[in-house]
């Protein structure tokens, strides 16, 4: 059963999404796989030329913001401070091309590293809201 908070009951407790998804593994496959799909995919090459050549930087950055998102440890935060995310992201021109293929690539690797379609829908609707907040182009 999930809560309004995203967390989901096991036989009485709370655990988080960071749980549900199976921890560090979990967030760890989730986010390499984004990468993944973001530096193949033809119809991601506007995400992904936004991106630096090398995307291990960004994926680690965005695995530790997942972690703590998720309601795991707050690595992200702890070792870079508040996230300022659109902020951070206003020196890349995301434009509604960028976004939908960002947002592509997320939920492509969310379904093929996320076993169940409740715990993706929770995850991918705040997710969704976030990517149209970080655009900053029309």
């Amino acid at each position: 059963m999930t809560d309004t908070t995203g967390s989901e009951e096991r036989q009485g407790e709370t655990i988080t999404l960071y749980e549900a998804i199976g921890g560090d593994g979990g967030v760890r496959a989730l986010t390499h796989r984004f990468y993944e799909l973001m530096d193949t995919l033809p119809e991601a090459a506007r995400c992904r030329a936004i991106h630096p050549p090398d995307l291990s930087s960004s994926e680690e950055k965005f695995y530790e913001y997942l972690t703590g998102w998720l309601g795991g440890p707050p690595l992200y935060t702890d070792k870079r401070g508040h996230p300022m995310l659109r902020r951070r992201h206003f020196v890349a021109q995301i434009g509604p091309a960028e976004r939908d293929e960002w947002l592509l690539c997320f939920g492509r690797a969310l379904e093929e590293t996320v076993p169940s379609e409740g715990l993706r829908t929770i995850i991918l609707e705040p997710v969704t809201r976030l990517a149209h907040h970080m655009q900053n182009q029309e």
